[in-house]
């Protein structure tokens, strides 16, 4: 199959228990909770998402006919030092597009693969580092891995629940408030409170909007 990729990047990984680490990201395009169109925002199942993840157009974007093509793109960005080699397979949503052919080239390149995924499609075990996001309103089947990362407030969110799921890691992470900075101190102070009064959560930030990195 072919990949459709919105964008490839290097930079620091800005969330999550390996915030701060040298990462290639690589953002594919579509996803299955909205559609990235504004227009489409206020009937979507995730009406929050401040990422754009439409058409191949962004830095290093472009469709790959290859699993090899694409990786070839991924090492070239991360540069001829293999060693700790770290890549962040995101989206939109990644498990609409990641196969065993990309997951297997990537590793023959010595990369450790992170995934962001909002756990709405099975996520492979083969990959070294799973991150789920749960959404509101959608099914989450992926129910274990190494970090669940739940974005608050949100509505009929049952983070009860998700207590039990099988992940070494819970995240609270306040969502932002795009072009609403009061609404987003507002949802911050509510995280704060939240993790104050639920111990088993720690505290995410998106670290690299704090620092300006992409």
């Amino acid at each position: 199959m072919s990949y459709a990729v919105k964008e490839i990047f290097l930079t620091l990984q800005g969330e999550g228990v390996h915030a701060g680490r040298r990462a290639v990201f690589v953002r594919f395009t579509g996803c299955n909770l909205w559609s990235g169109l504004e227009r489409d925002r206020a009937k979507a199942i995730c009406q929050f998402c401040d990422t754009d993840f439409v058409g191949m157009d962004g830095e290093g974007g472009g469709r790959f006919a290859t699993a090899d093509n694409l990786v070839k793109a991924v090492a070239e960005t991360w540069g001829s030092d293999r060693d700790s080699r770290f890549v962040v397979l995101t989206g939109g949503e990644p498990m609409l597009q990641v196969d065993k052919a990309l997951i297997d080239a990537l590793h023959a390149e010595g990369f450790f693969i992170a995934i962001e995924s909002n756990g709405t499609l099975v996520v492979p075990r083969t990959i070294d580092w799973i991150c789920i996001s749960p959404k509101a309103q959608s099914d989450t089947v992926q129910r274990s891995g190494d970090e669940l990362k739940l974005v608050w407030p949100q509505d009929d969110s049952n983070w009860q629940a998700m207590q039990s799921w099988d992940f070494s890691n819970l995240l609270l992470q306040p969502k932002d408030a795009i072009a609403d900075p009061a609404a987003s101190q507002a949802n911050l102070e509510q995280a704060i409170a939240f993790v104050q009064a639920h111990p088993k959560w720690r505290l995410s930030l998106q670290n690299h909007k704090i620092l300006g990195l992409a």
